[in-house]
């Protein structure tokens, strides 16, 4: 439990810190840091939370990157439709 608490009090401050980073940054950083709690707690209850929190910090990474993607194209839908909305 002392490793889960360990993660936790290192990824607050992390998430805290994405003031002056793209949205891109910030959506993965905080994937990462979530999957990283997420794993290391499932690590700490299956034997391993180092490795848990490995393996959660790279889904979480990929995640947070997929999700970033998937905002970019909606707000590049909705100016196109506002600009198309525009011209008429």
């Amino acid at each position: 439990m002392k490793k889960v608490m360990a993660v936790a009090l290192i990824s607050a401050p992390l998430l805290a810190g994405c003031a002056g980073m793209s949205d891109t940054q910030q959506r993965t950083l905080t994937g990462g840091a979530g999957g990283a709690a997420g794993g290391a707690i499932i690590g700490a209850l299956a034997g391993n939370a180092a490795m848990g929190a490995a393996i959660g910090g790279v889904a979480g990474v990929a995640g947070g990157y997929l999700f970033d993607q998937h905002k970019k194209s909606e707000e590049s839908a909705y100016r196109k439709g506002y600009q198309d909305g525009q011209k008429k």
